[in-house]
């Protein structure tokens, strides 16, 4: 197990970045990375009926399609996103919600008494959301990653994925709305330690590290960083995105 911590919030970077680690590489990773504000929705989603285009053009929130399915989620850099990428395990099942366990745990750590829900996402008591889940699977390698709620902007988050009128001929993938609350919130509210969003999302990694015995986080080389940039030329195109 390999950890990355991405050095850049450009989404179309880091969409890039766990397409190359899911084709390129074929070892076990973890990568975390942070976005700039956006919203990302799944592969198979109709963006018009997901996405309040306007609300997101007014506020500078550009839009993007990722390669798994799911729901749409709004990124900014009160969120901190995690990618499990591994090869097969033979006999376990690539749809269980095992990968979120180390996430768990280090929530623990912070004295979080965060679950595992249904719909493979993570919850406060309260029936509060917090983290929310994707897949992509293939033959022999398999992908899910997540959202951690930190410190975003609930508001823009409420604001940017919220439809009044959608359009039933469309065809796509429907998100599941949920209430959501902030883990520096919660933090706040029960008397705990709470952290810049920069220090907790460090300290966050140094805990994986901990936790998977690794002494340091890995980084891309130089050769890699361009791969990774060519490759989010189909990130940024219009025809990728909006083809729902």
């Amino acid at each position: 197990m390999n950890i990355i911590f991405s050095h850049t919030t450009s989404p179309t970077f880091n969409l890039a970045a766990e397409e190359f680690l899911f084709s390129e590489r074929q070892n076990d990773l973890l990568f975390l990375y942070v976005n700039e504000p956006s919203v990302i929705i799944g592969f198979n989603q109709a963006i018009r009926n997901e996405v309040n285009l306007d609300f997101c053009c007014e506020n500078d929130i550009h839009v993007f399609r990722r390669m798994s399915g799911g729901g749409a989620v709004y990124h900014d850099t009160g969120n901190l996103n995690f990618c499990f990428i591994s090869n097969k395990t033979h006999g376990k099942s690539p749809l269980s919600a095992d990968f979120l366990l180390p996430i768990l745990k280090v929530l623990n750590t912070f004295n979080i008494p965060a679950e595992i829900g249904k719909r493979k996402d993570l919850w406060l008591p309260g029936e509060f959301k917090i983290s929310g889940t994707a897949s992509h699977i293939t033959k022999n390698r398999e992908l899910h990653h997540g959202t951690l709620l930190y410190d975003t902007d609930l508001s823009k988050l409420q604001n940017s994925l919220f439809v009044r009128n959608k359009n039933i001929e469309l065809k796509g993938i429907p998100s599941v709305p949920s209430i959501v609350k902030n883990i520096r919130t919660f933090m706040e509210e029960q008397k705990l330690i709470t952290y810049s969003s920069i220090d907790f999302f460090q300290l966050f990694a140094e805990k994986l590290c901990y936790l998977f015995n690794l002494e340091h986080i890995s980084s891309f080389t130089k050769t890699e960083i361009a791969n990774i940039q060519l490759l989010g030329n189909k990130y940024k195109s219009a025809t990728w995105t909006f083809k729902k």
